[in-house]
């Protein structure tokens, strides 16, 4: 029993300090990187050279399900 005791008291402090560490080195990483490389919400950039036409741009009319009233 003090066997068990002795080598998994170290291994859950030791896990417990490797969790928290990761944990804090993460979070000042990802403030560092977003302060460096902010988020830009929204439609994507074409890629250069590509042309815009009508025909490929979606329709600005809402989707809706197709009326399959008559199957009923």
């Amino acid at each position: 029993m003090g066997l068990v005791v002795v080598i998994s008291l170290p291994l859950i402090f030791f896990c417990l300090l490797l969790g928290l560490s990761c944990y804090f080195l993460g979070k000042t990483r990802g403030r560092r990187e977003i302060q460096t490389n902010p988020q830009v919400y929204g439609a994507p950039a074409p890629p250069p050279g590509a042309t815009i036409s009508a025909a490929s741009s979606p329709s600005l009319s809402p989707r809706s399900k197709p009326d399959t009233s008559h199957n009923v």
